[in-house]
């Protein structure tokens, strides 16, 4: 609903738009789903909605998750104010600035969390932190995010959309037209996930990472799917 309000209804074309909307729901994250009853404020029904979210997630008992989950949130509409002050300015971002931030920007990483609450078991805190482990979930994200880029790029093109998007990123960096932009922004795609598909395996002897691995399995195989048979994108 958030993403759709951005980029479809205005809400992200100015940063000045959207920093009110960002610092009530901030709000309600700070208080981590607890019974304290607050007016939804500026953020009106979204901020009612994310409260529920953080409010049944606390009920899971689970504070880890619940930390986590707040702390990507965090980073997600803070992400989205990088964003709404490249519309405002019509920048470009670089490669490099925009992968960063594209992984946050996506929402990838706190659906990523409530996807691991679906498991009773997880990796120890330990294991989770594992370099090998944080990178596998960078790239998930990236793939995923990378993924939606590509199959919403014709649309966001032929209504004139902004540059916040891998293909365009990639154009305007190295001079490209659309066509090859998209062709190497594929190719970048392939390539992840082929270094994903080996992470993936060198992890898999593992058994404390199995509902990890499998939650991440999901979501790039069903973002895939998905996007193939998206209305929206065809």
């Amino acid at each position: 609903m958030v993403d759709d309000a951005c980029d479809e209804d205005g809400l992200g074309e100015a940063a000045t738009r959207l920093a009110p909307i960002v610092a009530a729901l901030l709000d309600v994250l700070d208080r981590l789903g607890g019974p304290d009853k607050q007016p939804p404020g500026a953020a009106g029904t979204l901020g009612l909605a994310l409260a529920d979210i953080c409010r049944r997630v606390r009920d899971q008992h689970r504070p880890t998750l619940l930390l986590r989950l707040v702390s990507q949130l965090r980073e997600y509409l803070l992400a989205l104010l990088w964003e709404a002050a490249n519309r405002e300015r019509r920048r470009v971002p670089g490669l490099a600035e925009y992968v960063q931030m594209r992984r946050h920007t996506g929402g990838a990483r706190p659906s990523l969390t409530l996807t691991d609450l679906a498991y009773d078991r997880q990796p120890g805190a330990g294991r989770r932190s594992a370099p090998e482990v944080l990178a596998l979930d960078d790239l998930t994200a990236d793939l995923v995010c990378w993924c939606n880029d590509l199959f919403s790029h014709r649309k966001e093109r032929q209504a004139g959309s902004d540059a916040q998007n891998l293909v365009t990123v990639i154009a305007a960096q190295a001079g490209l037209d659309a066509e090859s932009a998209f062709r190497v922004a594929a190719n970048r795609f392939n390539e992840g996930l082929t270094r994903y598909l080996a992470w993936d395996s060198a992890l898999a002897a593992d058994p404390a990472l199995a509902s990890f691995l499998a939650a991440r399995r999901a979501w790039i195989r069903g973002t895939y799917d998905w996007s193939s048979r998206a209305d929206g994108y065809a």
